[in-house]
C-alpha cells in the first residue's frame, strides 16, 4: 500500500480501536485517562480508520481526526472545560493531562499528514 494518506488512517484506526477496547475495561490506558464513552469513541474511531484505510478516502479522515485531536487539547487547557477534576472534559471523558497532550501531539500529526502528504 504506497497510499500514505491511506496507511496512517489505518494504523492510527487500528491504535484508535485497541485503545477503545482496552479502555473498556479499566479508567487509565498507560497513564491516559479514559472511560466507557471515551472508549466508545475510540472504537467508533477506529472502525472509519480501518475502513478507510482499506478501501475509503484516508485525507478525510486525517483532517478530520487532525482537527478534533487539536481542538480537543487547546480545550484541555482552557479551565472549568479542560483536564481539572470537575472540568467538563474531565467529567465526561475522564481526560487528564496526559491525555490532553496526546490528542494535541495526534492532532497536528494528523494535520501535518492531511496537509502536507499529496499521494
Amino acid at each position: 500500500m504506497s497510499n500514505v494518506q491511506k496507511t496512517f488512517a489505518l494504523v492510527l484506526g487500528i491504535v484508535l480501536l485497541i485503545i477503545g477496547i482496552w479502555g473498556l475495561f479499566t479508567n487509565s490506558v498507560l497513564g491516559f485517562g479514559v472511560n466507557v464513552l471515551q472508549s466508545v469513541l475510540h472504537i467508533i474511531a477506529g472502525v472509519f480508520g480501518l475502513y478507510v484505510g482499506t478501501k475509503g478516502n484516508g485525507p478525510g479522515y486525517n483532517g478530520t481526526i487532525g482537527w478534533i485531536g487539536v481542538i480537543l487539547g487547546i480545550l484541555g487547557f482552557i479551565p472549568s472545560v479542560g483536564h481539572a477534576s470537575g472540568d467538563l472534559l474531565n467529567t465526561l471523558l475522564n481526560i487528564n493531562p496526559a491525555t490532553t497532550w496526546l490528542h494535541l501531539v495526534v492532532g497536528v500529526i494528523s494535520l501535518i499528514i492531511y496537509y502536507s502528504v499529496k499521494d
